[in-house]
């Protein structure tokens, strides 16, 4: 397991990149279809936010698990944000 800096940095390059493709479509599109980009960007700040509340958290009692279970996390939703951006076009 790398350090909890080197996973809040994972959370934050890959929805980081989310956001930058979302944004890339957004500047392709209408303002009335880039609505539905918008939706998608709060979804992952939300996802985001989620993620770091639970990095940040102290009472845990196998810290090991408990942050294996955040990278693990963070993959499945970034994957299902992936899905949905692939959508988008």
């Amino acid at each position: 397991m790398s350090s909890i800096k080197d996973l809040k940095k994972d959370i934050n390059y890959v929805l980081g990149d989310i956001i930058g493709a979302v944004k890339e479509w957004q500047s392709d599109v209408t303002a009335s279809e880039g609505v539905k980009g918008e939706a998608l960007i709060d979804e992952v700040i939300t996802v985001f936010d989620d993620l770091m509340d639970k990095v940040n958290a102290k009472s845990v009692e196998n810290k090991k698990a408990h942050f294996k279970a955040i990278q693990t996390e963070l993959q499945e939703k970034a994957t299902a944000l992936v899905e949905k951006v692939n959508a988008l076009s």
